[in-house]
């Protein structure tokens, strides 16, 4: 037998689910052997061994639940014993400090777009919303209705998905014009310009002009212009190194998951919100996402070549130089697409629902991001692409604020 297999380890409840994915069902009949760092797995003449990573030990008398799924492989679920104090992910607010220098790249292509950065703050925004919730705070009409929040020279503010610089900061790299949607023209600031070209198009869902930021090599969207002195970078467009240490290069595919599993995980954990809504930069939905849990665990080892990438969530992108299994952190997602019209009823009551919080990124980004789900969702045996009609229990308001039936109709599965 010829099968790769995959082992989704949950560490809060140190559980498992085993599947082992065979070539050939046919080569039935298969004998499993587990041991508390191993597993075996034969038929006939040929013989699998796994040896489970250094934090992962598998309790051999808890193996239950043995089923065999055609087109699928084998299922087995068991109890494990794996390291809980392993963070998953890492918040850009922990990323970036004060009085520390920072180089900032583009993603795409690796050219810098801030050098030497330092800043002499690093201060968090308001949630997006915050001004329509001012009513609850004050008995008075909104003092801050005029209020914009802009940073100062060597400032940095942190948003959702982006940051704000200030456009004067002299930490840009100067050499290149900046746009000015005021006068129309290409004007240099003196001792910083910015190493992008600003092109400047018409939104279709706003009356008013939006202005992108480019990457001057390859033209990749990395934000907007605020005001004339406000810039917002996507997190999911940039690379942030210490400068002390030299740029290295990392697939898109396996960046953009990483962002958007660190914005899921730092909002579930701060403000108990499981499900969002992912827009682009002009207004419309794309995917809609529930969080189901971020302490995953996946260790795969691939088999043989007739069973490669049977399993592989993202081609290689993911998988370590490190032989034939495979260990990563995860989170675990439902999500539903909404490009083209495609669940816009539940959309638009997610859209109305106070517990979806929205994401935005740039539309480019969101469809790079739907096709990596689906790209995953068909990797996956058939039974696991799917939880149609699934009922959401309601053991607590305050985490699952979602209407009977709202969840019904998810059809997809996919761990970052």
């Amino acid at each position: 037998m010829a099968g790769a297999l995959l082992l989704e380890v949950r560490r809060r409840t140190q559980s498992a689910l085993l599947v082992i994915r065979e070539a050939n069902l046919g080569s039935l009949p298969v004998d499993i052997s587990i041991t508390s760092t191993s597993l075996e797995v034969g038929s006939g003449e040929a013989c699998t061994t796994v040896m489970l990573p250094a934090e992962v030990r598998v309790a051999p008398s808890s193996c239950r639940g043995l089923r065999c799924l055609p087109g699928d492989g084998l299922h087995l679920r068991l109890q494990v014993q794996a390291g809980s104090d392993t963070k998953l992910v890492s918040t850009l607010s922990e990323s970036l400090k004060p009085q520390k220098s920072y180089v900032f790249y583009c993603q795409a292509c690796g050219d810098i777009i801030i050098k030497e950065g330092k800043f002499l703050r690093v201060l968090p925004l308001p949630s997006e919303n915050w001004s329509a919730l001012v009513e609850e705070w004050c008995c008075h009409p909104n003092p801050f209705v005029k209020s914009k929040l802009h940073p100062q020279k060597h400032d940095c503010f942190l948003g959702d998905t982006f940051f704000l610089l200030n456009s004067g900061n002299e930490l840009c790299v100067p050499g290149s014009p900046l746009y000015s949607p005021e006068t129309g023209r290409h004007t240099s600031q003196s001792g910083s310009t910015l190493h992008h070209s600003i092109a400047k198009q018409m939104s279709k869902t706003k009356s008013k002009e939006n202005t992108r930021v480019i990457c001057k090599r390859c033209k990749t969207m990395l934000g907007e212009t605020v005001s004339s002195e406000t810039i917002k970078y996507y997190v999911t467009e940039l690379i942030i190194r210490p400068s002390e240490e030299s740029f290295s290069t990392v697939s898109r595919s396996q960046f953009v998951q990483s962002m958007i599993a660190q914005c899921l995980v730092e909002f579930s954990s701060a403000k108990s919100t499981f499900r969002f809504s992912i827009k682009g930069d002009d207004g419309k939905v794309y995917i809609l996402v529930w969080l189901l849990n971020s302490d995953t665990l996946l260790v795969e080892s691939l088999g043989s070549s007739s069973s490669h990438s049977v399993f592989t969530l993202f081609g290689d992108s993911l998988r370590p130089d490190s032989g034939p299994v495979a260990t990563w952190n995860a989170v675990k997602v439902l999500y539903q697409p909404c490009i083209k019209s495609r669940n816009k009823d539940l959309a638009d009551a997610w859209e109305n629902d106070i517990g979806v919080h929205p994401l935005t990124f740039p539309s480019e980004t969101c469809l790079e991001l739907l096709l990596i789900l689906g790209l995953s969702t068909a990797s996956l045996p058939p039974s696991l692409r799917c939880m149609n009609s699934f009922q959401v229990p309601c053991p607590n308001p305050a985490f699952w604020k979602a209407s009977p039936g709202s969840f019904k109709g998810f059809r997809n599965e996919h761990s970052f």
